[in-house]
């Protein structure tokens, strides 16, 4: 079950459980679409691999599969996630 973080992890932009704009990878590292698309180039600077929409969770489903509360915030180095894909 994905934890659906509360946060863009670069900016903290909040991103709700039924967020349009949430983005994660393959290990649920999440990013607002912004971020994903501007500053990272659709490339996860923890792990180096894509990214796609985070599905919504049910409304129904919250009490029984709470979304999580942590709030990872961990400002990306844009100069070196830019040399490590390689874009000058």
């Amino acid at each position: 079950m994905l934890e659906m973080r509360p946060s863009c992890e670069n900016c903290n932009k909040a991103l709700a459980y039924d967020s349009e704009e949430a983005m994660i990878c393959t290990f649920e590292c999440t990013f607002c679409r912004d971020c994903v698309d501007t500053i990272l180039l659709s490339v996860c600077p923890n792990c180096g691999g894509g990214f796609e929409k985070r599905p919504i969770r049910p409304e129904h489903l919250l009490e029984k599969y709470p979304v999580s509360t942590e709030i990872i915030h961990k400002p990306v180095d844009v100069e070196a996630h830019l040399k490590r894909i390689e874009i000058k």
